[in-house]
């Protein structure tokens, strides 16, 4: 994928004086990407329209009850699953993911030639993976630099305390000005205030 050379953090001073201040207050943020995508999609998986400290204690648990691999996933038994506090419909989604890392053999060279949308479309087409959980893919195992998850209410909430009571097709055409970098954009987006921070991943899946 291509990949611009100019700093991130200039262009959003440059471009928006309120990031410029947010900047100033929260230091340069940067997109850690994760090594394990497996790892990291279920994480995702597990972020879905709870709160942050619930989804952390049910990491916890289950990757402490489980290999976390395709295989390891696909081997434990649903009493296993349930005690780590999977949903029936959790539990169903992530087995959705372990069988198809197993069946496409997902790796980052897999994703490395596609496009954003692309690998929304491929992610989005195993049951249970919606845009935002995608988007979060992008975001944090992949490190693409230009994500805007519009769907997510920390996003949603952090724009409306900076410009106002905007709709979601407002916020994408502000956004507009942030590119090629929204990604770090929404990093800050999350930081606006502590509650938004911590509400991160109570999200609505489109």
């Amino acid at each position: 994928m291509t990949q611009t050379d100019s700093d991130p953090h200039d262009h959003l001073r440059a471009t928006d004086e309120v990031f410029a201040a947010l900047i100033d207050e929260h230091g340069e943020l940067d997109i850690d990407p994760a090594p394990d995508l497996f790892e990291r999609l279920v994480t995702s998986i597990l972020r879905q329209q709870v709160s942050m400290a619930s989804a952390a204690a049910t990491r916890e648990r289950l990757f402490d009850a489980v290999e976390m691999t395709p295989e390891g996933v696909l081997a434990a038994d649903e009493t296993t699953l349930k005690e780590a506090g999977l949903s029936r419909q959790k539990t169903r989604y992530v087995k959705n993911v372990a069988e198809a890392f197993l069946a496409n053999d997902y790796s980052h060279e897999t994703f490395a030639g596609m496009d954003d949308e692309t690998v929304i479309d491929e992610l989005t087409s195993i049951t249970g993976v919606g845009t935002w959980t995608a988007e979060m893919q992008l975001m944090f195992a992949l490190g693409r630099q230009d994500v805007f998850p519009v769907g997510d209410l920390g996003i949603r909430k952090g724009m409306r305390t900076l410009y106002g009571d905007l709709s979601r097709e407002e916020m994408v055409e502000q956004a507009e000005a942030w590119r090629p970098y929204r990604s770090y954009a929404s990093l800050y987006l999350w930081r606006v205030k502590e509650d938004i921070a911590e509400s991160v991943a109570e999200v609505v899946e489109e």
